[in-house]
């Protein structure tokens, strides 16, 4: 295993556990992700392919893109944490949203139309952040180690 191998094995791992964490949290422990949730899990999808396809065919691309994908994550983390704290509003799709003005039969449907698991409340969360603000800072930090990678197989190249 060469250099840039070992560089962008850790942080696949990394990707590789908070698959297997949120899978568990969802199945073992029965709380079901909202759609936000699993938006961030694509990502992580993202940079065990590239740990994969790294392992095969060790070309510095392959950290590029594992930066890249931890850094969307850690913006869709971002996006995430904004809507359970309130500091804007989600998609209509997965947020309680207004109901002031609307009759009970557009209540009804809105209720009706809502997924079940809504992306502005909080199921889980350590020492005051969420599942989604844990993950935001963990891909922050698989963002550098990834770019790292990137980096420092440049300067040997």
């Amino acid at each position: 295993m060469n250099r840039l191998q070992r560089q962008a094995f850790g942080p696949g791992c990394v990707s590789a556990a908070m698959l297997i964490a949120a899978l568990a949290f969802q199945y073992l422990g029965g709380l079901a992700p909202c759609p936000i949730c699993i938006w961030q899990r694509w990502p992580h999808v993202v940079a065990v392919l590239c740990m994969a396809l790294m392992m095969v065919l060790p070309w510095r691309f392959w950290a590029l893109v594992g930066a890249i994908a931890m850094g969307v994550n850690a913006l869709i983390s971002l996006y995430h944490t904004g809507i359970e704290r309130g500091w804007w509003p989600g998609p209509d799709s997965c947020t309680g949203g207004s109901v002031g003005e609307l009759s009970s039969g557009e209540l009804l449907d809105q209720i009706m139309a809502t997924d079940v698991v809504l992306c502005d409340q909080v199921a889980w969360e350590m020492w005051g952040l969420s599942m989604a603000s844990w993950n935001g800072l963990v891909c922050v930090l698989l963002a550098g180690l990834w770019y790292r990678a990137y980096a420092s197989s440049s300067a040997s190249q």
